[in-house]
């Protein structure tokens, strides 16, 4: 896949972002003759993050783009001879270079799926070599994508349907790689856009984004505009000076305010000019920057009305420090008063934006009944996800040579599901989630309607459960190297996220002490676990 084709390769993993017993692994198979032997891994995590109980499924697009893409070039293969024993054969290094994916498979759950433990997101199967050596470059594209996939999505419920949230953590995120997962992977969980230009340039992800402080502060009110006139928006008439007009207008606004007119920052309202005069159609306000009720607004407001009396209507403020929620109930109610007051009736509702730190819990406040907060931006707290983050994926052995294989440890939380498997997501009458079934890849699949014994996993006893629709959850998006259907684009994904999440309980949706979503085993599978748990797995 060519990179002037596809943009998104510039965003690409390279076969060498790994770690190193993967290539010392890879030689000891070489060594003991086992390179092409067919094995089978599967990519999952053990439990829910952020104390919830569901995990949205992300990064299968960037891991297709790497499958199809990988190749050891000679840089690489000459590296990795460096880091080997010296005297290791050199027809391994050949072997290396001969590598690719055109004998690899993988099932996955579609991006934007509702995820949880135990249940594979990936499935990938071929030589046993190769699907060894992409365990740590998958983790890598799948466990941080599905985490800030979750997270977002938990921002999303919590800020509800109706408010505009916007990705802007770039600055705060672990490094150029992790903001773009960040900015691309928080749109597919229910953001409506970012900041990151990048993200928008390879991923499509909308972009939003107006003024700092540094634009109001670098402002002292003593700049004259090269070109201070401005023509009606929509109509033939004579260009207008637009720093004259506003000047007019701020005599009117700080009477109605009851503030003396030398009150408003002069820096901050040349500022607010030069901006209105670059972005007429889309001018916004940073109020926060001297004080927002005896300046920031009422320059604003001047602003707005002078632009208004041309034809353009301003598209909103922002807020970035001090107590946001009151700050946009008052703002509001100004607003009203001088869309009354000046005949200006656009004016009241305007959008208000708001930032500065914002987490679950000042975001829940936010969003409650009554508040006047149209936008929110969220950085540090959906880039970094602070309450958890990791999500702790792992990628593990369950076949090779068509027998299944079984991790037991000392801790009974760490043991795998041995062999080949499917999965098959249980519903009740109106199409609710009642559980996820896990069974051997050579059993039939459930059937509506009829009876089926499980085993929740973890559980001494089995249940038994009729569903009244059943569905498959893992697809097959590569056989053989081959890419078998196209990928759903971001857009189509983060629809099906949120349809997704539009199907859970409540019960299993809420963010706090929710209800644990069953994860169950067939009779087959609970048998073979048991037996292998008992005599060993080879």
């Amino acid at each position: 896949m060519a990179a002037e084709q596809d943009p998104e390769a510039r965003a690409a993993a390279g076969p060498l972002l790994t770690d190193l017993y993967q290539a010392t692994m890879a030689l000891g198979y070489w060594r003991a003759g086992r390179a092409r032997e067919q094995a089978e891994f599967e990519l999952f995590f053990r439990g829910c993050p952020f104390g919830g109980a569901f995990a949205l499924a992300a990064g299968l697009r960037d891991c297709v783009r790497f499958l199809r893409a990988f190749r050891l070039r000679d840089a690489d293969v000459q590296f990795l001879a460096s880091v080997l024993p010296p005297d290791t054969d050199p027809a391994f290094f050949e072997h290396l270079r001969a590598l690719d994916c055109s004998d690899v498979t993988v099932r996955a759950l579609p991006e934007g799926s509702l995820a949880f433990p135990n249940v594979p997101l990936l499935q990938v199967s071929g030589p046993l070599l190769v699907v060894q050596l992409l365990e740590t470059p998958l983790l890598c594209l799948v466990s941080y994508a599905s985490l800030i996939a979750t997270n977002a999505a938990r921002l999303r419920l919590i800020a509800g349907p109706e408010k505009r949230l916007l990705e802007m953590g770039l600055r705060r995120a672990q490094g150029p790689d992790g903001g773009l997962t960040a900015s691309t992977y928080s749109y597919l969980g229910g953001f409506d856009g970012s900041s990151n230009v990048l993200a928008g340039q390879l991923r499509g992800v909308p972009l939003a984004g107006t003024l700092a402080h540094s634009f109001v502060t670098s402002f002292s009110g003593t700049e004259v505009p090269p070109d201070p006139m401005l023509a009606p928006a929509a109509s033939p008439g004579p260009r207008v000076d637009l720093t004259a007009r506003v000047e007019a207008w701020l005599d009117g606004v700080c009477a109605h305010l009851g503030l003396g007119v030398q009150e408003p920052h002069r820096g901050e309202r040349a500022a607010f000019v030069a901006y209105a005069l670059a972005f007429p159609q889309a001018f916004q306000g940073l109020l926060d920057t001297y004080s927002v009720q005896r300046s920031g607004l009422p320059n604003f407001l001047a602003v707005a009305l002078a632009l208004g009396e041309l034809g353009y209507r301003a598209v909103g403020i922002r807020l970035d420090s001090g107590d946001l929620l009151q700050q946009a109930q008052e703002i509001r109610g100004v607003f009203r008063t001088v869309s009354a007051r000046f005949q200006m009736p656009w004016l009241e509702s305007i959008s208000i934006a708001v930032s500065n730190n914002i987490d679950e819990k000042e975001l829940a406040r936010l969003a409650q009944e009554g508040s006047e907060v149209n936008v929110i931006g969220i950085g540090t707290n959906v880039v970094t996800c602070p309450r958890q983050p990791s999500l702790g994926c792992v990628y593990k052995l369950v076949s090779v040579g068509g027998q299944p294989r079984m991790k037991l440890t000392e801790d009974p939380e760490k043991q795998t599901l041995p062999g080949s498997k499917a999965a098959f997501r249980l519903l009740g009458p109106e199409g609710s989630l009642l559980l996820d079934v896990l069974q051997l890849a050579e059993e039939p699949p459930p059937q509506a309607g009829q009876e089926l014994r499980v085993w929740p996993h973890g559980a001494r006893e089995a249940c038994t459960v009729r569903p009244a629709g059943v569905e498959p959850l893992l697809r097959l998006w590569v056989q053989q190297g081959q890419l078998c259907e196209p990928l759903p684009s971001l857009a189509e994904s983060r629809a099906f996220a949120q349809l997704s999440l539009s199907r859970l309980s409540p019960e299993h949706k809420r963010l706090e002490w929710p209800a644990l979503y069953q994860v169950a085993l067939s009779d087959k599978l609970r048998a073979l676990v048991d037996r292998l748990g008992a005599g060993g797995s080879s």
